[in-house]
């Protein structure tokens, strides 16, 4: 069993990105697949896993020299949980880390330490880093304010668990102005 890998779930590039969309950015699906690109080969020199939906993002994935693990999943949830499940046997670590992290640098040098590290996004409120290790009965708890249903659900595992605010991870791509400048 080896000690760590990096799972990044990919939505498919022509779905992914709605609130650019629906602002008016007709680049969207490029910004997505750009955006994925760079925390997929931020996490080098780990082993990367990318969850994905789509053939587009399968052919994405082997193109940056990603493993693939192809998900039917509905949501976020079902997604992640069917990967920490399925990995469970071959790693000990999981670092999921979404594929619209701004600034995706160190995360392959990233070593989390024992229980559960969530790096939250820059309201405080998503997650958009977890690592954790594996063989647990963590349930994923992505949308609202995962966070703290994050820290809840490794309370209830009566896992340590440290919630990290500051990160350079804070800051994802979900709404135009998430694109400036920080």
């Amino acid at each position: 069993m080896r000690d760590l890998a990096f799972v990044v779930p990919v939505k498919e590039f022509a779905r992914a990105k709605d609130r650019l969309r629906r602002a008016g950015l007709d680049n969207a699906e490029a910004i997505a697949r750009d955006l994925a690109e760079k925390v997929v080969l931020a996490c080098a020199p780990g082993p990367v896993i990318v969850l994905s939906e789509s053939p587009d993002v399968t052919r994405f994935a082997h193109d940056v020299g990603a493993e693939v693990l192809v998900t039917s999943a509905r949501s976020l949830n079902g997604a992640v949980q069917l990967a920490y499940r399925s990995l469970a046997s071959r790693y000990s670590r999981l670092v999921v880390a979404h594929g619209d992290l701004r600034h995706p640098e160190g995360l392959g040098d990233y070593r989390p330490g024992a229980g559960v590290s969530i790096f939250a996004d820059h309201r405080g409120l998503g997650t958009n880093v977890l690592a954790l290790p594996t063989g647990l009965d963590f349930h994923f708890r992505y949308g609202p304010d995962s966070a703290a249903r994050h820290v809840r659900e490794s309370q209830r595992l009566d896992v340590a668990c440290h919630l990290v605010l500051d990160s350079p991870w804070r800051f994802d791509v979900d709404e135009p102005s998430d694109l400036d400048d920080d």
